[in-house]
């Protein structure tokens, strides 16, 4: 009994002071093999990259490690660049982007990757069962096809020849059995990405986004990191039926953000609020008395909509439609993407409303009213002595 009371003081006294160590360590600023940190490029030399840290001292990175197929430096002083800490040599603080981009990879440093979760670089060699062999340095890996990208991937050969970069998830048997994932890199960019994104984003912004799938019920954008809804609703001024007429996967387009939920991910935007409102001009467009040709759009019990310009519809009232004749629905005389000819009544241009009728029937009953008046004036002129029908009977009489 006492000596399990003095294990567990022995076990509970070291767990003290690797947790004090650990603290001390923390406070002290002092760097731990395998910790990332940001960096800012201070120069370049021929071999090496000098940052800055944020600590006493400067860092060094490989220049080759920033540099692309034909030695070009894809960095410049100033700019930040994320890199791991791999220890000290000669008294410099040595940094890696990348292992195994620069020489072989040896087993001990693919370990020291694996455990501080340093990004190793790495040639998909071929494709295989379930995912796809990839060499690093002079070691194979395994990288199944769901760790690849965020999302699946059609054309899986596509990623055959490609020089990415990895992330150790498994090291078995001394590093003879390795699995890594490409996607744990892209979700860590993503991440950054994403924090950026939070500082400079807000709700009413006009951004650029690539449409990545059509739905029934709009479309979804990535803009950088984040992917929202476009909603159908938000595509257009017009009723738009089927997305896939006015957008395609791949598309480029420019759209205002209408939310940012960062806690639940949810994004919105609207293309609709980048186009202008055909309301603008739709007075100067549709006059009262004037006559256009429309499109019923939509069929409601008190009546129809007609779409008489891009973005633009008025109501024909049900009282308008039958023709003097009392109906219960508009169906009954319309269908929907039938053409009219209506007549504009009236325009609300602050409550966006156009107040329509049917240009023939309007016409039948200017028609029947000029018929009257005419009627009505041939009477009033008549010659006096013809008198009443009466008159003209009793003369008839006479005769």
């Amino acid at each position: 009994m006492v000596d399990e009371i003095k294990d567990g003081a022995e076990e509970t006294t070291e767990e003290s002071f690797a947790e004090l160590f650990a603290a001390s360590q923390a406070k002290s600023g002092r760097l731990q093999p395998g910790q990332q940190i940001q960096a800012k490029v201070l120069h370049v030399s021929g071999e090496w990259v000098f940052l800055d840290i944020g600590q006493k001292g400067e860092g060094v990175l490989d220049r080759r490690e920033v540099s692309d197929a034909d030695g070009n430096l894809v960095v410049t002083p100033g700019d930040s660049i994320t890199a791991w800490f791999t220890g000290s040599s000669k008294g410099e603080l040595r940094f890696t982007t990348k292992i195994g981009g620069t020489g072989a990879a040896d087993r001990s440093m693919l370990e020291e990757a694996w455990k501080a979760g340093i990004p190793v670089e790495g040639t998909v060699e071929k494709e295989v069962k379930g995912g796809f062999e990839v060499r690093i340095g002079s070691s194979r890996a395994f990288a199944p096809f769901s760790q690849m990208s965020l999302r699946r991937v059609a054309d899986t050969a596509a990623f055959v020849g490609q020089k990415l970069k990895f992330i150790i998830i498994e090291y078995a048997e001394g590093g003879r059995n390795l699995i890594v994932s490409h996607r744990a890199i892209l979700e860590q960019e993503a991440a950054r990405e994403m924090d950026q994104l939070k500082e400079s984003l807000t709700v009413g912004m006009t951004v650029t986004g690539t449409v990545t799938s059509l739905q029934k019920f709009g479309a979804f954008v990535r803009v950088g990191a984040i992917e929202g809804l476009l909603p159908i609703s938000e595509i257009g001024w017009t009723k738009i039926r089927d997305v896939a007429d006015v957008l395609s996967v791949g598309q480029e387009v420019t759209v205002t953000i209408k939310s940012l939920d960062w806690e639940q991910n949810k994004f919105s935007f609207s293309l609709k609020d980048t186009l202008a409102d055909p309301w603008e001009s739709a007075v100067e467009k549709f006059s009262i008395g004037s006559c256009h040709t429309g499109t019923v759009s939509r069929l409601a019990q008190f009546g129809a909509f007609v779409t008489i310009g891009e973005g633009v519809d008025g109501l024909l009232h049900i009282s308008k439609i039958g023709k003097g004749k009392r109906i219960n629905h508009p169906r009954e005389v319309l269908s929907e993407g039938e053409t009219v000819e209506v007549l504009i009544e009236g325009i609300d241009r602050d409550s966006k409303r156009i107040s329509l009728a049917l240009a023939d029937v309007v016409r039948a009953e200017a028609e029947a009213e000029e018929d009257m008046a005419t009627f009505r004036k041939q009477a009033s002129q008549a010659p006096a002595t013809m008198g009443t029908l009466g008159d003209l009977l009793k003369s008839k009489l006479k005769k």
